[in-house]
């Protein structure tokens, strides 16, 4: 049976149902011209704004759920025709500088010649009463931009590129971009934050690019480094690169051999965009392959360490242990023998590790620690990986923290730290607090810059998640026994009141925890709500935040965060930020609103930064709250811990909705109550640490919401995946 021959239609987008910007998959209503109702069309668009006029083909279908529809095969965009579709236009977010009101005051003026005036005569609009010299001019340039940007996004749209990548590539190469794209468009797998080889490899496929390009080999087993340090590894062997690389590599119709990878990798090696390192384990040899920029921070991070190890300190440990039994009577303060280690260690050593679980006591430690550096005359540096954790340093210590890229004065425009070697941070002593978080690039630039007469604390819990980018620093340097350690084991008597400590704890060995039904009259600590399907639990957090959390007394807006395993399904991220928007900050007539790729920004709205971005110092996994919209000029205003960030449209995708977060992006900070959805759904993530992580986030209310079974499995598991990582061995060396 022959499909349906396509038809065409025309139409102005009244507005837009859903808009994907990774994949362009859109749900829009259309205005056509004598059509009593609005018209639902669904396709994939590489950019599509209410108010404009399309000419669409495809055909109808009847959807068993929504009715009919009209599937897009193929569109083009063309001038509106009639006022109200000018006006729509213009006012649509097309043109920065353009809002609804301006375009409402330029189509009075000019009618339907405004377009003709815009295109040929901009001057012009400095007749229309409230657009002064200034705006004409912001509005001319954008309007040149957005022309010199449609010309690119034509010809990404037929290559299956959405609109918000077409801008950040034509931010990237400008006039070249086009030139660039179909010369190599590997290029942009490297270049542009957000394509990754996967698009670059459909371009390429489309422009006519062979599968057997050694362009696509060299940036597929670029690609496959860069996958396996998302999950957290610093190399892959040289074995496990070329299998992960064949896999990448392999399409419907070209399958490549690892012998035709494998001199590959030898001749990148040889231009420099790989380094390969024998390695010798139990008389075993094999071949590591790193990414060169990582090969660097492991070597000299080891080397760094070694340096400042190799530096010993002089102290009269007898006059630091008179100095603690003074401190601790006049405080009042009880230190454990563990406690008082740590202390004694921390006068005496270059380089130690403070760790422990919560209720341990390193709080207090580092409170006697940074007061001990101080009766020492030493300038003392706190920092934290989080603005969120450094403030809570702050706190507890009475002196400033700052975040490490702040202790490191990260200077945008050259994309460097300030203190580093040559000019190292301004310090005799300095402590790192959730140091767990520190990757392996933070941790190469923090030990760079401590000066070699300086000592160093590392403060964190080895039982949390290890840092979300590659390395496992603290863990490693633990595991090297090069490094003096202390951990504190016991629970002080006030912490065990905490059913949320003790649980933690009970977790960590493997048990499963005591939780207080919320079908009895709870007065724990600690809770579990039974919702056995993913659905049921969706209901029940929203019942939750509408009722039981604020009659405990917690601001939902404020003193709430949810943490789930994963981005993806009915209890992930992405559902749930959904929902929970339209629960704690819904749309109101005075709160302006931005509505882009889908999603709809609004003041009061709580975000996550997606990405480190160093131009504005904000960075992956930074929480803050929208404070203003502005919808002429398509920018957001966010107040993070410490200061305000201004997003133009296209770094929107920077940020995504934090009703809801993930319990890896948690890491480093705390929140009054929490709400853990945890189903079998979430299975591939389900893991001791990872739901330690998450309990350890709540100060005075954690609730589980899902069925038991889920607690249980991810109690059980222990996921401590191996990463790839020779930081450990290297310090032993």
């Amino acid at each position: 049976m022959s499909s349906p021959p396509p038809e065409s239609i025309q139409g102005v987008v009244e507005r837009l149902t859903y808009h994907s910007a990774e994949s362009g998959y859109t749900v829009a209503r259309l205005k056509a011209p004598r059509a009593g109702e609005l018209v639902t069309i669904v396709g994939n668009f590489a950019n599509i704004q209410a108010g404009q006029t399309l000419q669409l083909e495809g055909t109808w279908r009847d959807h068993p759920k929504y009715g009919q529809q009209f599937q897009v095969e193929r569109y083009r965009e063309t001038k509106p025709a009639t006022l109200t579709g000018i006006e729509k236009y213009l006012g649509s977010g097309l043109i920065k500088g353009v809002g609804p009101v301006t375009a409402k005051r330029i189509v009075a003026h000019f009618g339907l010649e405004t377009l003709e005036v815009i295109e040929h005569h901009i001057e012009r609009l400095s007749e229309v009463p409230g657009i002064a010299q200034k705006r004409v001019q912001m509005i001319q340039t954008a309007w040149s931009s957005q022309k010199a940007i449609k010309e690119v996004m034509l010809f990404l749209q037929s290559h299956g590129v959405s609109t918000t990548f077409a801008v950040k590539i034509y931010k990237q190469y400008g006039d070249e971009a086009i030139a660039t794209v179909t010369e190599n468009p590997y290029q942009l797998a490297t270049d542009v934050y957000g394509i990754g080889f996967v698009t670059a490899d459909a371009i390429a496929r489309n422009l006519g690019l062979s599968p057997d390009s050694e362009f696509r080999y060299r940036s597929g087993i670029l690609h496959v480094l860069g996958e396996a340090a998302e999950d957290g590894h610093c190399y892959l062997p040289w074995a496990e690169l070329v299998e992960r690389g064949v896999n990448r590599l392999a399409i419907a119709d070209h399958q490549p051999q690892p012998e035709e990878l494998e001199p590959l990798l030898t001749k990148m090696a040889g231009d420099g965009e790989l380094v390969l390192q024998r390695f010798i384990e139990q008389d075993t040899e094999s071949i590591l392959c790193y990414a060169p920029t990582f090969y660097g921070a492991e070597y000299k991070l080891a080397e760094r360490i070694v340096t400042l190890l190799g530096e010993p300190i002089e102290v009269d440990l007898e006059r630091v242990r008179n100095w603690v039994d003074r401190f601790t009577e006049k405080t009042g303060l009880q230190l454990s023998e563990q406690q008082r280690q740590a202390v004694e260690m921390a006068a005496s050593q270059r380089l130690m590790v403070l760790t422990g679980g919560p209720g341990t006591g390193k709080t207090a430690s580092t409170r006697v620690i940074v007061a001990l550096w101080k009766a020492m005359g030493k300038a003392i540096a706190l920092a934290s990986p989080t603005g969120r954790a450094a403030q809570r340093l702050s706190e507890v210590t009475g002196q400033e923290a700052k975040t490490v890229h702040r202790l490191l004065e990260f200077e945008p425009k050259t994309l460097q730290f300030k203190r580093n070697l040559e000019n190292p941070i301004a310090a005799d002593a300095i402590i790192v607090d959730e140091a767990s978080m520190l990757d392996l690039f933070l941790a190469h630039s923090l030990f760079k810059a401590v000066p070699s007469q300086a000592q160093i604390l590392l403060v964190g819990d080895t039982d949390q998640l290890p840092s979300v980018g590659p390395g496992n620093v603290l863990g490693d340097l633990i595991a090297s026994q090069q490094i003096p350690v202390v951990r504190l084991t016991e629970v002080f008597r006030q912490a065990q009141a905490s059913m949320i400590i003790r649980n933690a704890h009970r977790m960590n060995q493997g048990e499963f925890p005591q939780l207080e039904s919320m079908a009895d009259q709870p007065q724990s600590d600690c809770l579990w709500l039974s919702a056995p399907e993913p659905e049921d639990g969706v209901q029940a957090i929203q019942d939750l935040i509408q009722h039981f959390i604020p009659q405990t007394g917690f601001d939902p807006a404020r003193d709430l965060q949810v943490l789930c395993p994963m981005t993806r399904g009915t209890v992930g991220t992405r559902n749930l930020n959904q929902v929970l928007q339209q629960l704690i900050n819904p749309p109101q007539a005075d709160k302006p609103e931005l509505v882009r790729g889908g999603m709809t920004l609004r003041v009061g709205d709580r975000i996550i930064q997606q990405v480190n971005d160093y131009d504005r110092e904000v960075f992956n996994g930074d929480l803050g709250v929208i404070t203003a919209i502005d919808a002429e000029e398509q920018a957001v205003t966010a107040l993070f811990t410490d200061h305000q960030v201004v997003y133009d449209a296209a770094d929107l995708n920077e940020i995504g909705h934090a009703f809801a977060v993930t319990i890896h992006k948690s890491q480093g900070s705390e929140y009054p109550a929490v709400i853990l959805p945890l189903y079998m759904q979430h299975y591939p993530m389900l893991s001791r640490n990872l739901i330690y992580t998450g309990l350890t986030r709540a100060k005075q209310l954690a609730i589980f919401v899902g069925p038991q079974k889920a607690i249980g499995v991810a109690v059980k598991q222990v996921r401590d995946r191996q990463r790839y990582t020779l930081l450990g061995q290297r310090l032993m060396s």
